[in-house]
């Protein structure tokens, strides 16, 4: 197809009827995938949960050695970038300012690539992990021990760390050097442009940009409907409403009208100051954990689990476990790799939308070591603070862990010995999982809607309010239908796709900057002097 029969970014968006401001194309085209994976997995949630577990295992089984090799890829070289002469090449044009505070963009970059799963999976995970996991054996530490203790830390860190955030720095630093450097629209499909140029507006670009919706309103949704029963859960110990279905349902509904009110107000509004309130609030409740749990253990074990990470992290980040008889790795590991890669194009595409203004070297900085170091100090304390509950208190974690995940935080609660306290501490736990959703789900319905309405920054309204609002269906009718953890699979499957594209956005990054900023020519004086004498 010759260049002249491409259309351009302007051509794509209806300029008048029902899709004004929109792709058409892609809107109805991102609807129709919709109600076809809906309809297929609540149809015969049996089948489709076996359709989509089949690809999920040739994935994690076939696929792990890829999976490692991209996010350490990925790893090195956004370590490269961030030390290399393009540092200083800034998000925008040479005298663009930040539109947000270094405060204010550090909270928004948490309400995308974090939010909820701390809270549950910090106590969680490490409960798993002191029990069994494969480098216990190769160390010698027995299951249960203090040793035990700091390598379930370590291995917390490590799958939500440097790797994970890695790739979304790499995902949005393209999306925000393409759109706001070189005039792109801001999708997906624009980190390709190197690679398709002016294909990108044709149907390799619209699939590229599906992929993109697909994994930002499945991955809410189904984040969403399974993280709402420890909303449901904390609310049930609080005596406020009992842990059903139906309520369940109508958590939902609130979760998604409180996220869908912030989406329409804005990024500089109501996604700018949820996540301010919930950093302060998630700080506050961290300052708790320490201070009510084993205050020393919880500062060694964190200590020591940080300096564990460094120490082991890239030996880690190697490591593929040749036992086809253990699946540990295939459970935890590639399944985080998966997950991390399936959410890299909402969370990069957010982060580039509050990044207009930034250096090459500051975004790396900032989205890389800043949230990794929170994460080094949530996963050491709340872990810790649930190991020690455990090993000095007899809290029972363990137990009610392995009875039900998300319970696990509630029971460390009950653990630290301060009746008092339970009440209170549970209500800002419950409060804050419910804030985190609102924050998650807000910035996915504007992502959505900048996607489809090919980079507007303020998609209009109605959009806004149909997809928040769908998000939330979408989930109701999956945890009706028990098709959410199906439906979650299917999302680590579309991950595949995504981490190819990754290689090809690294690559299409190095190409640009060296064609934007060639070395510039030295030229030899001892020469020039010979030549002039």
């Amino acid at each position: 197809m010759s260049n002249k029969t491409l259309m351009r970014p302007e051509d794509l968006v209806s300029k008048s009827g029902l899709f004004a401001g929109m792709s058409a194309v892609m809107a109805i085209a991102s609807m129709i995938m919709i109600l076809g994976f809906v309809a297929f997995t609540i149809m015969d949630v049996d089948y489709s949960g076996e359709v989509f577990s089949a690809g999920k295992d040739f994935i994690i089984v076939t696929m792990d050695w890829f999976y490692v090799l991209v996010v350490n890829l990925v790893l090195f070289f956004v370590f490269w970038l961030m030390l290399s002469r393009f540092g200083d090449v800034k998000l925008g044009k040479v005298d663009e300012e930040p539109d947000f505070s270094t405060f204010s963009w550090i909270c928004m970059l948490f309400s995308a690539g974090l939010g909820s799963g701390l809270i549950y999976w910090g106590v969680a995970e490490p409960i798993y992990h002191i029990q069994d996991n494969p480098f216990l054996a190769r160390s010698g530490v027995e299951a249960g021990s203090v040793e035990a203790a700091a390598t379930a830390i370590r291995v917390t860190i490590f799958h939500w760390g440097l790797h994970g955030w890695a790739l979304y720095v790499l995902v949005g630093l393209s999306l925000a050097y393409f759109s706001y450097r070189k005039g792109l629209p801001l999708t997906l499909r624009s980190a390709l442009y190197p690679v398709l140029k002016d294909k990108v507006y044709g149907p390799w670009g619209h699939l590229i940009d599906l992929l993109g919706v697909f994994g930002t309103i499945f991955g809410l949704a189904t984040s969403l409907g399974l993280g709402i029963s420890p909303i449901a859960a904390g609310m049930e110990k609080l005596g406020w409403m009992e842990n059903t279905q139906t309520n369940q349902l109508i958590l939902i509904a609130v979760i998604t009208a409180m996220g869908t009110a912030s989406a329409v107000s804005g990024v500089g509004k109501g996604v700018r100051i949820l996540s301010e309130i919930n950093v302060w609030a998630s700080l506050g409740l961290l300052v708790l954990f320490l201070v009510l749990g084993p205050t020393a253990f919880i500062l060694g074990m964190t200590i020591t689990g940080a300096g564990d990470y460094l120490w082991n992290v890239i030996p880690m980040g190697f490591w593929i476990d040749g036992d086809p008889e253990r699946q540990w790795q295939s459970w935890w590991t590639i399944f985080y790799w998966g997950w991390w890669i399936a959410w890299c194009p909402f969370v990069g595409l957010f982060i580039a939308r509050v990044s207009k203004g930034r250096t090459i070297r500051q975004f790396c900085l900032c989205v890389l070591l800043v949230p990794v170091s929170v994460v080094v100090l949530w996963m050491g304390i709340f872990g810790s603070a649930a190991i020690g509950v455990d090993f000095f208190n007899n809290g029972g974690v363990i137990d009610a862990v392995n009875a039900d995940y998300a319970s696990g935080v509630f029971q460390t609660i009950a653990g630290f010995g301060y009746e008092s306290l339970i009440t209170p501490i549970t209500i800002l736990v419950t409060v804050l999982l419910v804030s985190w959703f609102v924050t998650s789900s807000d910035s996915g319905t504007l992502v959505m809607c900048t996607m489809l309405s090919m980079g507007d920054e303020n998609p209009p309204i109605k959009f806004r309010l149909f997809w928040g609002i769908t998000s939330g269906v979408v989930a109701g009718v999956l945890l009706l239908a028990g098709g959410l953890t199906a439906l979650q699979t299917a999302s680590i499957v579309a991950g595949l796709p995504i981490a190819v594209m990754l290689l090809f956005m690294g690559y299409g990054m190095v190409k640009t900057l060296h064609e934007d900023f060639p070395v510039p020519k030295v030229e030899d004086k001892r020469e020039l002097e010979f030549l002039n004498r």
